[in-house]
């Protein structure tokens, strides 16, 4: 009776977890797809109780929705505050989850998407928060660079912030045209598994804003 009822959690311990990643495949699956501000609205909601294995990924994601929201609402300030709250926290959550000296390349991913959160923080009022998000930012994005300094994301990250920086503040179109460039090459077959593979749209969509 004891190992029918051993066998038996088993089997539920696994088919919830068969479940849970399911679940996150198929939120993935939708955030290829996604564009708008609802869109990851609901995203995040899905990705904050989806669980599944890397347990990382969920937070990742959740904050990297709310990053995007940033992004999409960045000439709306007054909005954005909840949104770079709730993605700092899941950032931070990420990193929690990753060992410290072995997952650089997922240390990488996140750090990246931290590097987004702070600059939608930038958004909400440049004057007063621009100087500190804008070094923080600056400080994960460079955190993620020497962690895989050919990351495609964060690749994109920097050649956005190249793009829309003024130039006497050190912006470069041509620079950003070349970085975006770098990450396009690197992810002309990004695939669709959970792991991180976002950012061809968003290089195509930079480039074009480039002449």
């Amino acid at each position: 009776m004891k190992k029918l009822f051993i066998s038996a959690l088993l089997f539920v311990s696994g088919y919830s977890t068969h479940a849970q990643s399911d679940a996150l495949q198929a939120a993935v699956n939708k955030l290829d797809q996604a564009k708008t501000v609802s869109d990851y609205t609901q995203l995040e909601k899905t990705f904050t109780g989806a669980g599944g294995s890397p347990a990382w990924l969920s937070p990742y994601y959740a904050a990297l929705c709310n990053a995007k929201i940033g992004f999409l609402l960045q000439d709306d300030g007054d909005k954005i505050e909840p949104y770079s709250e709730r993605g700092e926290q899941q950032a931070k959550q990420a990193l929690a989850l990753l060992d410290s000296t072995r997952q650089r390349r997922e240390l990488a991913e996140v750090y990246t998407v931290l590097s987004m959160i702070y600059r939608t923080k930038v958004f909400i009022n440049p004057m007063t928060y621009g100087r500190k998000y804008g070094m923080l930012s600056q400080q994960m994005l460079d955190k993620a660079m020497a962690l895989e300094p050919q990351n495609p994301r964060a690749l994109y990250v920097a050649a956005w912030v190249k793009y829309y920086t003024p130039r006497m503040w050190g912006g470069d179109k041509e620079k950003a045209k070349q970085l975006a460039g770098e990450s396009l090459a690197k992810l002309a077959n990004p695939g669709t598994d959970v792991y991180p593979h976002w950012g061809k749209a968003e290089d195509q969509l930079l480039l074009s804003k480039i002449k």
